[in-house]
């Protein structure tokens, strides 16, 4: 194995290195939170695939696949439909709107009230996102060091929150990149064939396996409906998926950049689905769907390409951790902390000195944000059911203001809120009830969310049109922006 923990410690030194180099990038608000708002599309589409595909669609993409073949695939499918959806309809005008979170889409499309409670919904979300990550640090480290949990949460978590720290979205877009490209190498191009081949090829995986794992809908129609609301419809919400859209040096960029990251995501999703179908036949008996990455990769992979593998599933987890994590942190402060404390942040112009004493307080809650992150992973156990709580929060809480806000003209202020705490409280109240993992939460606060801001929204004044106005000028690209951002796309 010294081969194999050489490969995963110059890996892991490269990530610190990387994040040391980001710091000195990272001058500005604009720098630190959204990479100056000008990455071009290579680096675009490499940093928002490398943010979607994490440890669950890694891991859990190839455990679905063992449990259920090749309609496993359909979880990070959906994941990858909706960044198409988010990439083709919505992410030139969110690019546009030139804001740092999702909160201040709110403020600016419904006149300033409805920040902090969707701040404190999304915030949870980033949250329970982010402790997801850091919790499967535990598989891959046991795997490779056969180490105690909480000493691996702890490293890997710790490793994360430090180049996060130091250069913000800057360190994270440049260590995206590289896992997104050892993410490509370790799990497309070795791991999918040479697993295959261990299988016996197709032929004899469908002699071995039963006719359902090869039925595009094994996994059952309810299921995949509910996957479609969760992780389809949350990639058109969530903030850690906007504020990469938000780093977009253009509109094209965001627009067909994210279309080719969705892409690669079906590309991913299938590769996952037949790499489980194939450790179903190695090993027809494992104790977890979810081992199947981890004895597949240790048993039937050579030296060298071994630590390599584990490197891209250390990476698939820290592209979503770190991405998490800023955007939790972001939220944090500009969303919760600000506010509360009557400063509330706008896209304003700010002096140098600003900007630094921005940067310096950012930086100050992704260190808070990366420790909470790291004891509520020690804590939790499941990763699926913190996942489930994450998605179901987001997208019964949200998903109905954000896209009434983009859709409907007659959405109110009051109308959002309501939809925002009715939608939350019942997801909640119906995971507490029917229990985290039913398919009830969503179906019903989803409903319950669209019903209240239709109604409420019919029932009060229409948004005052001066509000409506400018945020059509913010849609359109012709409001006010950042100085500090008006600079050239960088390739």
């Amino acid at each position: 194995m010294a081969v194999d923990y050489t490969v995963i410690v110059v890996y892991l030194v490269g990530m610190l290195a990387v994040g040391w180099w980001g710091m000195r990038r990272a001058k500005s608000k604009s720098e630190f939170l959204v990479a100056g708002r000008r990455l071009g599309p290579t680096m675009y589409s490499g940093t928002m695939a490398a943010i979607v595909l994490g440890g669950a669609s890694t891991i859990g993409g190839v455990g679905l696949g063992y449990q259920y073949g090749l309609s496993g695939a359909w979880m990070v499918f959906t994941i990858g439909l909706g960044l198409l959806a988010l990439s083709i309809f919505f992410s030139a005008r969110i690019a546009r709107l030139k804001v740092y979170t999702v909160s201040e889409m709110l403020d600016l499309r419904y006149g300033g009230r409805a920040g902090v409670i969707s701040g404190v919904v999304m915030w949870a979300y980033t949250l329970m996102l982010a402790v997801t990550s850091t919790i499967a640090y535990a598989t891959i480290f046991d795997v490779l060091f056969d180490m105690n949990r909480t000493v691996a949460i702890i490293l890997g978590g710790s490793i994360v929150v430090a180049y996060s720290t130091l250069g913000g979205m800057w360190s994270i877009t440049l260590t995206d990149m590289v896992q997104f490209v050892v993410k490509t190498i370790g799990v497309l191009l070795l791991l999918l064939p040479i697993a295959v081949v261990k299988a016996g090829g197709f032929s004899e995986m469908k002699a071995q396996l039963p006719t359902e794992y090869f039925d595009p809908l094994g996994i059952g129609g309810e299921t995949i409906f509910t996957y479609v609301l969760i992780y389809t419809f949350g990639m058109l919400i969530g903030q850690d998926i906007w504020q990469r859209v938000f780093t977009a040096g253009s509109d094209r960029t965001a627009k067909w950049g994210g279309t080719v990251a969705g892409t690669y995501c079906l590309v991913y999703a299938l590769a996952g689905a037949v790499i489980g179908t194939a450790a179903k036949v190695l090993y027809p008996k494992l104790d977890s769907a979810d081992d199947a990455f981890a004895t597949i990769v240790k048993d039937e992979l050579p030296m060298g390409v071994r630590g390599l593998v584990l490197a891209a599933a250390l990476a698939a987890v820290m592209s979503t951790s770190s991405g998490a994590l800023i955007a939790c942190a972001t939220v944090a402060n500009n969303d919760i902390w600000s506010r509360l404390r009557g400063a509330v942040t706008t896209s304003g112009t700010a002096d140098s000195d600003e900007e630094r004493d921005e940067v310096r307080g950012n930086r100050a809650f992704i260190l808070i944000m990366g420790v909470a992150v790291i004891c509520t992973a020690i804590a939790l156990n499941n990763v699926v059911e913190a996942l489930t709580v994450a998605y179901n929060l987001l997208v019964g809480g949200l998903l109905v203001p954000i896209l009434g806000g983009l859709l409907w003209k007659r959405g109110t202020a009051q109308g959002a809120l309501a939809a925002v705490a009715v939608g939350g409280l019942a997801v909640i109240g119906l995971m507490a009830s029917y229990g985290i993992l039913a398919n009830e939460p969503i179906y019903y606060g989803l409903l319950s969310s669209l019903a209240v801001y239709v109604i409420v929204s019919l029932a009060t004044p229409a948004t005052d049109p001066a509000v409506l106005a400018a945020w059509r000028e913010r849609l359109a690209g012709r409001g006010s922006e950042p100085v500090s951002e008006s600079v050239p796309a960088h390739q």
